[in-house]
């Protein structure tokens, strides 16, 4: 479920709402965690990895992790310098370094909530808020830490509030945003598809109306050539969600349209992942027991629902991007667990689902960032909890 909040005049914040809790820019207060459990393995091969402190460490992960040449880079929503969000470099043995703060301005850009990707080198992201028009930006980092503004969202017809990763494809980047666009049927718009170039040039490929083509894309784009598939949260044919279809060029189409029935999923949040010519991807709630699901399409609209979840000890409400590995899904729950406070797990393609962890309140809570494998080992973050109330880094060998 999708409620906002306020951060701006007349422009509010996605906060999602997962089992009663409530998650937004800033995390809730939450209970110090008297033992750092950094280090330490549980029986499925878990372990916290790092432990986010306060300012001037960044906090609340929302985002994903990216690896260059064996370290692992990611974004913090808050915390930081300014607490308007960082960008963090992390070892796989656990050292972490803030390399740049976004500043309390927001000139260049403020809460960063989805994680980065690498073009020509250099790591690029975008951040939720702030900018010049203060509607969101796109950035370039090092990774250093020399980060500057290549983009800024102007609202309207343009884009406002990315929510979701960028993807690159032959040398540009493309992205989707939450809201702006310029159609009268959502108060802020129903969101866009756009291209920038390394250098800052946009281009709206898709505006969405809000009606059959969808309202409110919140994950990144998955390409395959020159096509880029995506979700969206609300609308489509049945008011449920949707997945889509975007060329380079701007052609657009609904590839399948979420039914409103006991066993469909509905609300999709995240991303898409290309796994053998077919696209598997999640739900945040619907399925046979409204937790969500996990479903498979073909780029010619022919779905199917592959595992529903059932809350209690098994995950709930995905928000995260799967990932494929050796022939077997990955992702994160945001809910469930047994402790309700999320959970890793496995799929194969066929729709056989185990739990591989489900987090407690003292390694970490409410992961909704998509998994990244590196050497055989599942790295990830943990948006809330931890030894210090403001998240983790994790790893786990599956």
């Amino acid at each position: 479920m999708t409620t906002f909040r306020k951060i701006r005049p007349g422009v509010c914040a996605v906060i999602l709402t997962i089992a009663g809790c409530a998650r937004g820019a800033g995390p809730p207060a939450l209970p110090f965690a008297a033992a750092d459990l950094r280090g330490r393995p549980d029986a499925g091969g878990f372990a916290v990895l790092y432990a986010f402190h306060t300012i001037p460490d960044g906090m609340t992960p929302a985002g994903g992790l990216v690896v260059v040449k064996g370290t692992l880079y990611g974004t913090t929503q808050v915390g930081g310098q300014g607490d308007s969000g960082a960008i963090y470099s992390l070892t796989t043995g656990g050292k972490e370094h803030v390399i740049h703060s976004f500043g309390s301005s927001g000139v260049d850009g403020v809460f960063p909530m989805a994680g980065m990707t690498i073009l020509g080198g250099a790591l690029y992201g975008t951040t939720f808020s702030g900018g010049e028009h203060g509607f969101g930006a796109i950035f370039k980092t090092d990774t250093g830490g020399s980060e500057h503004l290549i983009y800024s969202f102007a609202g309207g017809k343009d884009g406002a509030d990315p929510l979701g990763a960028l993807v690159a494809v032959n040398g540009k980047l493309y992205g989707t945003t939450s809201t702006g666009g310029g159609s009268a049927n959502c108060v802020q718009g129903c969101g866009t598809v756009f291209e920038v170039t390394a250098a800052g040039k946009e281009r709206i490929l898709h505006a969405f109306k809000g009606g059959s083509d969808g309202i409110g894309p919140l994950g990144n784009l998955t390409a395959i050539g020159t096509s880029l598939y995506g979700t969206v949260s609300n609308g489509g044919r049945n008011g449920v969600g949707a997945v889509f279809k975007s060329t380079t060029g701007g052609t657009y189409r609904v590839v399948y349209a979420f039914k409103n029935d006991s066993r469909d999923g509905t609300g999709p949040e995240a991303g898409l992942v290309n796994a053998g010519g077919k696209l598997y991807g999640t739900t945040n709630a619907g399925g046979e027991h409204g937790d969500g699901c996990i479903f498979t399409t073909t780029t010619g609209g022919s779905e199917r629902v592959l595992y529903s979840f059932k809350g209690g000890g098994d995950g709930a409400n995905p928000e995260a991007n799967l990932i494929a590995l050796n022939g077997t899904l990955y992702g994160t729950t945001a809910g469930g667990g047994t402790a309700n406070a999320g959970t890793v797990f496995a799929s194969s393609t066929s729709g056989h689902e185990r739990i591989l962890h489900a987090f407690k309140t003292s390694d970490g809570s409410d992961p909704r960032a998509p998994l990244v494998a590196l050497g055989g080992t599942l790295y990830g973050t943990a948006s809330l909890s931890g030894a210090n109330g403001v998240g983790t880094a994790f790893k786990l060998k599956p």
